[in-house]
């Protein structure tokens, strides 16, 4: 069974000849990066002023299982990109040790994950995996639809992070950035985590009563935030780490990002902390019934979406 799932998902031929083309891989033109990016943008915010027009804001257009299903297909996809990649990590780190003797850059699996040897080219098993995460951000952006079509929101920062998420994944493999593969085993992680937590609540299962989904995004963006310190590290001590030049226009991306999720945070524990001031300073005289109805709320309210 494990020899069986180590072929499919890391040593198929279609996977180990993988090779980043622009003639030959789905999307990876970037004009195509342009062109999908410009539509997501207008047709978002054509549908959010359209609705606003037409429909008052309280009124919920009903998707049925539709919400549900898109979860549950996020959180499988992701899974099986993780155990895919980190297959294929392990079979890259197997046969390409003898290049980092060579090259002398890296010298341990870990620093690998952190810096890909210059010279570094966009084929084999991990950009096979980096190019199906590319391909899966796309199934991320329906979200944007959905919660337009049921709560009639739209933030600037949720409309920003998909579109440089989306664009991020293009430049890994245009210049095969290092840092990559880590990334991708964090997002995925987190993403299966998290699109399972949404599709267990979408079929009507009990929610945490805290924001279970910021408080995984707080997790990966620390974890990114460390290991971008760890890239920095090697690049100088090892004499260079490939896709730098990438790396560093993600990386101030990343920043711009940490700043507007922060400014949200904080927003949110603001506003939580408001709720629990006017639970506190409510009647005295409620019954010990009333209070149980207002701890079952006091956990809804606290599990604030992050779309």
């Amino acid at each position: 069974m494990m020899q069986s799932l180590k072929y499919w998902l890391a040593e198929h031929p279609s996977i180990v000849n993988f090779r980043w083309s622009h003639t030959q891989s789905f999307g990876s033109t970037w004009s195509f990066l342009f062109a999908a990016i410009a539509v997501y943008i207008v047709a978002v915010i054509t549908l959010h002023s359209f609705l606003s027009l037409i429909l008052s804001k309280s009124r919920r257009i009903p998707l049925g299982p539709i919400p549900a299903i898109h979860s549950l297909s996020v959180s499988l996809i992701s899974a099986v990109i993780f155990v895919g990649i980190l297959y294929s990590a392990a079979a890259e780190i197997r046969d390409t040790r003898w290049f980092w003797r060579r090259t002398k850059t890296i010298s341990t699996p870990f620093q690998w994950f952190l810096c890909f040897p210059l010279g570094t080219r966009p084929s084999g098993r991990v950009f096979f995996w980096s190019y199906v995460f590319y391909l899966s951000r796309f199934l991320h952006l329906f979200r944007t639809f959905f919660t337009i079509l049921r709560h009639r929101k739209l933030t600037f920062f949720h409309l920003f992070n998909q579109s440089i998420l989306l664009w991020m994944s293009f430049l890994w493999l245009e210049f095969s950035q290092s840092f990559q593969v880590l990334a991708i085993l964090l997002a995925t992680l987190l993403y299966s985590v998290v699109y399972g937590y949404r599709f267990w609540t979408a079929i009507g299962l009990p929610s945490a009563c805290f924001p279970f989904v910021v408080n995984c995004q707080v997790v990966l963006l620390a974890c990114n935030l460390i290991s971008h310190f760890g890239v920095i590290f090697l690049h100088f001590l090892k004499g260079g780490c490939n896709g730098m030049g990438a790396w560093g226009f993600n990386s101030v991306l990343n920043g711009v990002i940490l700043i507007l999720f922060l400014n949200f945070y904080v927003k949110m524990h603001l506003r939580k902390k408001n709720v629990e001031d006017i639970d506190g300073n409510s009647n005295s005289s409620s019954s010990s019934s009333s209070s149980s109805s207002s701890s079952a709320h006091g956990c809804s309210r606290s599990d604030i979406k992050f779309e």
